[in-house]
């Protein structure tokens, strides 16, 4: 007795996460206007409403009332299968059901749930069940589509989460149904015919079939028949394995039945009789089929955990339907089981239940217990013409075949049973499977035993064990379930063994002894414990899926009374609510219903070993200690030891007093009586089960303990395990293992003496893999450092883990083997079954090997590894992953891999990196706009001055002028304010031109925050006066100013605005609609600000619906900012849905026949180059053409295209030019369009051609006021077609058609060109010609004719304008060409080159008798392109030349200065500051055709020219710019810093392969120019990242703002703190090592690291204080360690040189116990001396360089050899395998032999002793293996006698 009670406080398992339960469908059914709420039923069909007869509609009356105002309820659990989310896999799905509505819900322990889907029926939900039809594919595979199925009275909604929609009708009414997941049931009401009562369905859209059965036992030999027994109910289906379980409501019995296809005769024999009388006819699933069973248990049939489980063996669903069931407890949730239970013996409450389909069939049961089945009895009374003879057969699709039944019990027992409440499957520990069923009027949960026949196509049942139990639910993926007892406990068993009580907080625990409820096993099993299988298999039929659950209110005073009286015992009744009922398991979750009537959702943890879990969590329970001897008592006694009688194994006692622990305490050796080895009780039961196995069970545990050994955590374990596989070794008789063992604990292993005989004749023969040397670990490592012949090392696959990544680490590092981790493993490694030092780091990082890890190997042992990474760290690829940058200690790689930028957002930053906020001047300086460029980083790029805040000061829009004119005596004071506002006036051009300069400054600088608004600064157009600072204004009346004069410069205000969000911002359609203002002044604003959104990229998630908004409104400047928006957006794409929003405002691009569109001029033009920009670089057939004739457009008759044609012929032209970009002569399915003749038709005037196609109708009419004749307009066309043809044919050197484009070599010819024409000839000429481009004047001169170049003749009559004007245009064009060609390059000559060109034309300027001759608006025209060209190439470099002549113009607002000229001047200064320095431009085709489009070089005249180019275009520019500038940010302080990188050029056709060294903050040359950049030393890490192979991970860098994180090398300082490196603590000991060891001071530790464990180091080991006075010496030493590890930057080293000193420490003061700290020490050794005594060159590469490690190994050389002097005896002694004396003596004796590398020589000192000479010695010694070195140390004992060593004539052995 006292033992079980001991079991049952051992046993008591906590249940965790405890939390009160509601469904969370009722919560969103509150809300919910279901059709209860809406009074539907007044609207349901009469069918609806019918019923058979009175009787019938009485009792479905009577079922829809409820005593509470409630609809009823019920709900299902099942674990989450939808769509199953990777990152939350174990989440909970809910099928709530509650009148007409069905909600779907899921949620997990993490996430609140959701609804997934609700459904809303006609009439009352019946049931609502997940199901999963299969839809076959083809011939072989099918598809698994899951469904939702509501079930209503007359037909099933089937819902599939596809989104498809079923309504199949049902041939009979539902009162009840079933469900396992792939089969559903109804229940028809049944009339006097026997019809078929079991239907099924195998998906939505097929017919309900009835299904046949085939009985078993004595009705072996009948036919096959319809199921009709109305008195056999089901209770339980599934799909895994197919079967059902049937309750005979007569018999009280259940029986099982597999489900299957019907076959081929089966469906013919049935079909052959339809109309069987019905004493042989086959009544299934009769009226209950829905019962207790289906309420609790169905959900644990679906699989809809996994998804894809299959109903029968070919998973094909189906609907398995049957007549209306018993009305059991489950409808509610609050009846208990008792309650249950009593109802179902009380006949008023049990008759209802049958009668509902009894009182239809006239048959009965004969009580007789012989032939049970499904057949109804002989003596049947029916008559066989019952049946109705016109009745078609119906075919059927499924058929069952009985397994097993209930035996049959007395008379008296048989009443008393009911039908079982629920029926679940279960499997334990032991993957043994049972089906079990709760039978409530016996309290006992029945669990039936079943397995799979061998060809798996039939179950076995076998024995009936019966649980006392009230209520039982499995846990499936535990292999558990958990059973209430009738007392209220809740106690978990593993199949039908008993595991342990749950215990729930807060809940009362029973009081009573569980012994007497101890199951009744009727199997002999009841004494065996079951071996725990770990493996976890989801078995799909414990799948928790649908359970409906109704929580019942449905409460009868009967029950009541019957729950009271059944409680009344419970004295803890009243204080505590107990648990009555189980129910929704999901995982290891279940839900209880308490007697309160709420419910506790608990979660059983995964524990189901109880005992190990006791051990475990017991306080002050058994240790660990007494866990490993229960282990090894267990083990050995399954080898056939007796344990009793081994010593060392008989106790905990004995154990202690034998132990390590006990000697060291006691310094006494301890006499253990030792059974003498003859003793016959020794010998091993042979019969034992691991008895045949111990050699191999040895080996493998060897195995192990050599892994455990390379891991500093576990070598306490292995100290453990040495004690038995020293046991087993001696019993094996294998000494060379027991020599190694005593070698690694010496003074363990001598303790043990006591051998076991095992008998050879019965043990199996010792196996091969025993015979050779013990595979040792540290000796396999140890002879790879000396260069040695290694053979494979045996490992165990999936435990050996870390033992193999050493091998194959050495192997691949110390041997040099590229191939060690492929080809060659086997060359290492053995698997037993029952720079190379980049390659070491990858292998570790595959292997999930981390720093952490690295620190528990044992130090000798991580010493090469340890190199690997440092050698990594010096020369890093910058493409690692991070886990690799980890390993390594590259911090800066680290944070590479994390995604950061430095741009920040409104108050706050960005991504993390600390920016201070910028200095501001004045108070409203926040408002201009440009308050978001990064000032760490411009202040580091221009240091020396304050460029920055000057472009600022030039480009601020948002403040007053300074409007300050003198008043002369003579000039009233009217005049005088008019002369004010006339000069105002002329500043408002200037101030409205700077929004353009503005966007290209601030591009891309901001995150905006998505809950405030962009600040869009104002544009204001008013001055201040001084001196007294008066306001001017342009409203006043006294001037005239233009009409709409701001709204083109407000656009540009809201692209400037709109340009600063960066395109890694988070955006979104709401942000943008956020955005939009109030006010309709401001609507020009918004349009810019979402033609900027679509330049970077943002406009893509703006809706469709507001785009449609939008354009709908009619605003000529939001239509236009919108078109060219989206466009940029989708560049290049050929989107189809722009396109069509494009082609609605191009004309051409429509019907002929469609209504004419009245789209405004400006719309169309932004809407053909969308065209072009979506359609950039396809060559598309049809855009080109309609395109090329667009080009020359004619004017139509009713003034339309009349106005501003100019642009719109350039517009097509830009846009025939982006579509066929660079393309050139490749123009494919293009020849018949003849586009370069066309072109230069179009540019060279000539007959108009006829139009062709659609636009025939369009055109025939010509213009009545544009008389243009025939012929082609070329003022018209050229630009337009000079442009078209330089994309096209872009960068294609085709010297043909650049000889088109040349000027003419006569004066005559010349006159007929405009000069604009000229220079837009020349730029087109130059760029066809890309490769001649050359950044010299010379060049610029060559493309001037020779007529202008040469002498004049003045007797040739010639116009002096014409030639100047045409000299200085065709120069201004060659500058624009040379300034595309070197865009974004800052290359000097080019830029030195248009500088020269830039002064020449000033000068001329300056003159004004030249100025004259070509006139001011020339002469600035060709400045402007001149300076825009310098602007370009030195594109976000921020160049002062270029600032200061910006600045120049931006003070010249007088004369002839126009609004275009300010627009070219400050665009130019944006470009010079493009993104605030942090962009430059691209010289791609795409680049070049983008600022083809926006510096056009005609510039509008006032603020509303758009006649030759429309404005928006300017800002196309952004579409050319890319991140170049490379910030390194220091890893450590996150701000950003100077560095020196060096920069490799590929070699091309102009200069060979060429390196230079930059400061970054630098902007990088164009990518694909480049081969390398690296971060050059001495002062940060070196970091080398390689163009050759791709450029994608630079790309990445650049576009995160260029942040490059470097990392500073200890005791440097970085460049702003010490420009010139004289101040790093390093160089002061550059010129000696040790001075620097003197010199150091660890309290300037600081200076050299900021690793807080050197600093703490540093403080409490390093300094004097006053406990360390008298330990100078170690002071040092450890200072000059620590100095070591800084200066070579290997903090990680510390800890091996304090282990070094420690292991010499111990070694010479003999405190040594075992000596693997010494095979540490060798592997160091060995280690060194391969590379510095081997290769001298290797010296630097080694992590051990100082003078350390010679003195170290000197110390451990003296202290070995004066003991080997002293005790040679003892050396002898042990090769004569003698007994060792003193445990002092055989450790020391270990040491040397572990560290001389001397193998095992015992029985060798016949072969070594007495040798004559050295000589003699070397060549019998040459078998043994000892290395050379260790053995001239073994000299003098081998050599000498026993007196003393033998001195050698002429060897002196001091020299050894």
């Amino acid at each position: 007795m006292s033992e079980v009670v001991y079991e049952e406080t051992a046993t008591m398992i906590a249940a965790g996460e405890l939390q009160s339960f509601v469904p969370f469908g009722r919560e969103h059914c509150r809300n919910h206007p279901n059709a209860f709420n809406l009074q539907l039923r007044e609207l349901q069909p009469a069918s609806e409403l019918w019923s058979s007869d009175g009787a019938a509609g009485l009792v479905g009356s009577l079922q829809e009332v409820s005593l509470q105002e409630r609809e009823r309820e019920c709900w299902q659990l099942r674990k989450g299968c939808m769509g199953a989310r990777e990152e939350d896999v174990e989440f909970e799905e809910e099928l709530y059901t509650a009148g007409n509505v069905v909600v779907w819900s899921q949620g997990s322990r993490t996430q609140a749930s959701n609804v997934y889907k609700a459904f809303t029926v006609d009439s009352p939900v019946q049931q609502a069940l997940w199901c999963n039809f299969a839809v076959p594919l083809n011939k072989k595979d099918e598809e698994v589509e899951q469904t939702v199925c509501i079930v209503q009275s007359s037909c099933i909604n089937v819902h599939t989460i596809t989104g498809k929609d079923f309504i199949s009708p049902l041939p009979f009414q539902v009162r009840e149904r079933e469900t396992d997941g792939k089969k559903r049931s109804f229940a028809p009401v049944l009339y006097r015919e026997p019809l078929p009562t079991v239907f099924s369905m195998l998906h939505p859209l097929d017919e309900i079939a009835p299904v046949v059965c085939k009985p078993a036992g004595l009705f072996e030999g009948c036919r096959v028949q319809y199921a009709s027994d109305s008195t056999m109910k089901i209770v339980f289906s599934c799909s895994q394995p197919s079967v059902v379980v049937f309750y005979d409501t007569v018999q009280g019995i259940h029986s099982v039945w597999a489900l299957r296809k019907v076959t081929h005769d089966e469906r013919s024999t049935v079909l052959r009789c339809p109309a069987e009388p019905a004493g042989t006819s086959l009544g299934l699933m009769a009226s209950g089929f829905l019962t207790s069973h289906l309420r609790n248990t169905s959900r644990l049939d679906s699989p809809g955990g996994s998804g894809a489980a299959g109903a029968l063996h070919s998973h094909q669903s189906r609907i398995i339907t049957s007549s209306p069931g018993l009305h059991s407890r489950v409808h509610s949730p609050s009846i208990s089981n008792m309650a249950a239970l009593s109802r179902a013996h009380s006949p008023g409450m049990a008759a209802p239940s049958f009668s509902g389909a009894s009182r239809f069939n006239t048959s009965f049961h004969s009580p007789s217990p012989r032939h049970y089945g499904l057949l109804h009895s002989p003596n049947n009374t029916m008559n066989e013409t019952m049946l109705v003879p016109e009745m078609e057969p119906i075919i059927p699709d499924l058929c069952m075949e009985q397994l097993w039944s209930e035996t049959v019990t007395t008379p008296c027992h048989r009443e008393l049973s009911s039908q079982a409440s629920k029926v679940f499957l279960t499997s334990d520990l032991c993957e043994n499977r049972y089906l079990c069923f709760l039978v409530e009027s016996h309290q006992q949960l029945r669990c039936v035993k079943f397995i799979e026949s061998n060809d798996s196509s039939q179950l076995i049942f076998a024995s009936v064990t019966i649980i006392a139990a009230k209520d039982a639910e499995p846990l499936q993926n535990i292999d558990v379930m958990l059973v209430l007892e009738a007392c209220g406990s809740l106690v978990l068993y593993t199949g039908i063994t008993k595991v342990s009580k749950v215990f729930v907080p807060g809940l009362l625990s029973p009081t009573f002894s569980l012994t007497n409820h101890i199951p009744h096993l009727s199997t002999p099993m009841e004494n065996v414990s079951t071996p725990a299988n770990t493996g976890n298999r989801h078995l799909q039929r414990l799948d928790e899926t649908a359970m409906p659950s109704p929580v019942s209110e449905h409460r009868g005073p009967n029950i009541k009374h019957h729950e009271a009286s059944f409680l009344e015992d419970y004295t803890f009744q009243q204080a505590t609510p107990c648990i009555h009922a189980l129910r929704d398991p999901v995982y290891n979750r279940v839900t209880l219903e308490l007697s309160s009537g709420t419910m506790l959702r608990i979660s059983v943890p995964e524990i189901v070993l109880v005992k190990w879990y006791n051990i475990y969590n017991a306080p002050g329970g058994p240790s660990a200690h007494a866990e490993w001897n229960l282990f090894v008592t267990c083990f050995m006694t399954l080898m056939g030891y007796n344990t009793e009688r081994l010593t060392w194994t008989r106790n905990d006692w004995d154990y202690l007093l034998g132990s390590h622990y006990h000697r060291q305490m006691n310094f006494q050796p301890v006499c253990v009586p030792a059974f003498p080895p003859s003793s016959p009780s020794l010998t091993l039961d042979s019969s034992a089960p691991l008895f045949p196995h111990i050699p191999v069970l040895f080996y493998v545990l060897h195995l192990l303990y050599q892994e455990l050994l390379l891991d500093e955590l576990q070598r306490a374990r292995a100290s453990s395990l040495v004690c038995l596989l020293q046991q087993l070794a001696r019993d094996l008789q294998l000494e060379e293992y027991v020599d190694l063992y005593w070698r690694e604990y010496p003074s363990l292993i001598s303790s043990f003496t006591e051998n076991c005989i095992i008998d050879q004749g019965k043990s199996t023969l010792c196996p091969s893999f025993l015979k050779g040397k013990p595979p040792c670990v540290f000796s396999w490592l140890s002879r790879c450092l000396r260069g040695e012949e290694v053979p494979p090392f045996p490992y165990l696959l999936g435990i050996c883990q870390r033992t193999r990544l050493m091998v194959l680490s050495y192997a691949l590092y110390i041997l040099g083997d590229d191939n060690a981790t492929s080809k060659n493993v086997p060359k290492y490694l053995v698997k037993f079954s029952a720079g190379l030092f980049s390659f070491v780091i990858i292998l570790l990082v595959l292997d999930c090997f981390t720093l952490k890890d690295l620190e528990s190997v044992p130090f000798g042992v991580a010493l090469p590894i340890r190199e690997a990474v440092y050698r990594c760290r010096e020369q890093p690829c910058s493409d690692w992953s991070e886990d690799v940058c980890l390993l390594i200690g590259r911090q800066d790689l680290t944070r590479q891999a994390h995604k950061m930028t430095l741009a920040k957002s409104k108050g706050s930053v960005g991504s993390g990196l600390s920016l201070e906020p910028p200095a501001t001047t004045e108070a409203d300086e926040e408002e201009d706009g440009m308050s978001d460029i990064i000032q760490e980083v411009t202040g580091l790029i221009w240091s020396q001055d304050l460029r920055v805040q000057e472009v600022r000061r030039l480009l601020q829009s948002s403040r007053p002028v300074r409007v300050s004119v003198v008043q002369l005596p003579e000039v009233s004071d009217h005049e005088y304010i008019e002369e004010k506002e006339n000069k105002l006036l002329q500043l408002c051009q200037r101030t409205m031109a700077l929004p353009v300069g503005r966007g290209l400054f601030t591009l891309f600088s901001y995150h905006p925050v998505p809950t405030e608004p962009l600040h869009v600064p104002k544009l204001n157009l008013t001055g201040r006066a001084p001196p007294r600072n008066t306001m001017v204004d342009l409203n006043s009346g006294n001037i005239d100013v233009p009409p709409n004069m701001t709204s083109w410069p407000s656009f540009h205000n809201g692209v400037a605005a709109g340009l600063k969000i960066a395109p890694a911002s988070q955006v979104d359609s709401a942000w943008i609609a956020y955005n939009k203002p109030k006010s309709p002044e401001l609507a020009n604003e918004y349009a810019g600000f979402l033609m900027a959104l679509g330049l970077n990229g943002h406009l893509t998630k703006l809706a469709t619906l507001n785009i449609h908004d939008y354009l709908t409104k009619g605003h000529e400047m939001t239509s236009i900012g919108l078109l060219l928006g989206v466009s940029s957006a989708k560049l290049g794409t050929m989107d189809m849905s722009i396109t069509r929003l494009l082609s609605i405002h191009i004309p051409a691009l429509l019907p002929p026949t469609s209504t004419e569109l009245d789209v405004p001029h400006n719309v169309q033009v932004a809407a053909v180059i969308g065209i072009g920009l979506v359609y950039q670089g396809t060559g598309h057939r049809h855009n080109a053409e309609v395109l090329l004739s667009e080009i020359g457009r004619p004017p139509g008759p009713e003034m339309e295209y009349c106005t501003d044609r100019e642009s719109y012929s350039l517009a097509a032209g830009l846009a025939l030019g982006m579509v066929c970009l660079g393309h050139g002569s490749n123009l494919i399915g293009m020849t018949d369009l003849n586009v370069p003749e066309q072109l230069y038709q179009y540019m060279v005037g000539g007959h108009r051609r006829a139009q062709a196609g659609a636009n025939r109708e369009r055109h025939k009419s010509p213009s009545y006021q544009i008389k243009e004749g025939d012929t082609i307009n070329v003022d018209v066309t050229c630009p337009g077609a000079t442009l078209a043809l330089a994309m096209i044919y872009l960068k294609t050197n085709n010297k043909s058609i650049a000889d088109w484009l040349k000027p003419p070599d006569t004066w005559f010819l010349l006159d007929f060109i405009k000069p604009e024409f000229l220079l837009l000839r020349t730029l087109a000429r130059c760029i066809i010609m890309w490769d001649e481009i050359l950044p010299n004047t010379e060049w610029v001169k060559s493309n001037i004719p020779q007529i202008m170049r040469g002498t004049f003749d003045p007797s040739e009559d010639f116009n002096m304008e014409t030639m100047v004007q045409a000299q200085d245009y065709i120069t201004a064009g060659a500058c624009m060409a040379l300034g595309l060609r070197f865009a974004g390059s800052a290359n000097s000559e080019a830029f030195d080159c248009l500088y020269e060109f830039a002064r020449t034309f000033m000068k001329i300027m300056s003159f004004s008798g030249t100025a004259a001759v070509t006139g001011y608006y020339n002469l600035q025209t060709g400045l402007s392109m001149i300076l825009l060209a310098m602007s370009m190439v030195m594109s976000g470099t921020g160049n002062l030349k270029v600032l200061q002549l910006c600045r120049f113009f931006h003070k010249r607002t007088g004369g002839e200065m126009n609004y275009g000229f300010h627009m070219a001047h400050h665009m130019a200064l944006g470009l010079l500051f493009l993104g605030g320095g942090r962009y430059t431009l691209s010289t791609s085709n795409s680049a070049i055709a983008a600022l083809l489009c926006a510096l056009y070089p005609h510039f509008p005249a006032h603020s509303t020219d758009n006649r030759y180019h429309l404005q928006a275009l300017r800002h196309l520019a952004v579409l050319a710019a890319e991140p170049r500038l490379l910030v390194p940010v220091d890893v450590d302080s996150l701000k950003p810093c100077y560095a020196l990188l060096e920069v490799t050029y590929r070699e091309t056709k102009w200069y060979d392969e060429t390196t230079v060294e930059l400061m970054a903050p630098t902007m990088l040359p164009e990518l694909h120019l480049l081969k390398r950049v690296k971060v050059k030393g001495p002062r940060y890490w070196e970091l080398s990242i390689d163009l050759s192979k791709e450029t994608h991970h630079l790309k990445s860098i650049l576009c995160r703002d260029g942040v490059l994180y470097v990392k500073l090398r200890a005791g440097q300082l970085p460049y702003k703190d010490d420009p010139q490196g004289w101040k790093s603590l390093l160089a002061s000991t550059i010129n000696h090592h040790n001075s620097g060891v003197r010199a150091f001071k660890p309290e300037n530790i600081s200076a050299f690291t900021s690793e807080p464990a050197l600093v703490s180091f540093a403080e409490y080991f390093c300094k004097t204080s006053e406990g360390m006075k008298h330990r100078g010496d170690t002071l040092g030493l450890f200072s000059a360690m620590l100095y070591e590890c800084v200066t070579q930057e290997c903090p990680e080293m510390l800890p091996t040189y304090i282990a070094i000193n420690q292991v010499v420490g111990a070694l010479r003061q003999g405190d040594l116990l075992q000596t693997f700290p010494l095979w540490q020490l060798r592997l160091v050794v060995e280690l060194w001396d391969s590379r510095v005594l081997q290769d001298t060159t290797n010296r630097h590469n080694a992590l051990l360089t100082s003078e350390f490690l010679p003195i170290m190994k000197n110390m451990v050389d003296v202290a070995l050899d004066s003991w080997l002097t002293d005790n040679s005896s003892v050396l002898r002694s042990y090769m004569r395998g003698e007994a060792l004396p003193k445990a002092t003596q055989s450790i020391m004796l270990a040491c040397i032999l572990v560290y001389r590398s001397i193998p095992f020589l015992r029985n060798t000192h016949t072969q070594l002793e007495g040798c004559s000479s050295l000589g003699d010695l070397l060549s019998r010694s040459s078998g043994l293996g000892i290395p050379l070195r260790d053995l001239l140390s073994l000299v003098p004992v081998l050599l000498g006698s026993a007196s003393g060593p033998l001195n050698l004539p002429g060897f002196p052995l001091q020299a050894l």
